[in-house]
């Protein structure tokens, strides 16, 4: 099956398990199950906390 390979989408560092992340995307509308890493790596903008931390200062 195809592997998810997770990155900062500001300094492109692999996520790893257990890292903090922040994710800039928009609430869905509908609801109902999903697989949650495939769906934030699909909809949504990773950002590593040394990132967001280094543009929030």
């Amino acid at each position: 099956m195809f592997k998810i390979v997770p990155k900062c989408n500001q300094c492109d560092k692999e996520i790893k398990g257990n890292d903090v992340v922040f994710v800039k995307m928009r609430y869905p509308e509908g609801k109902g199950m999903t697989e949650i890493k495939a769906y934030l790596q699909n909809e949504g903008k990773l950002i590593c906390e040394d990132c967001f931390n280094s543009k929030a200062n």
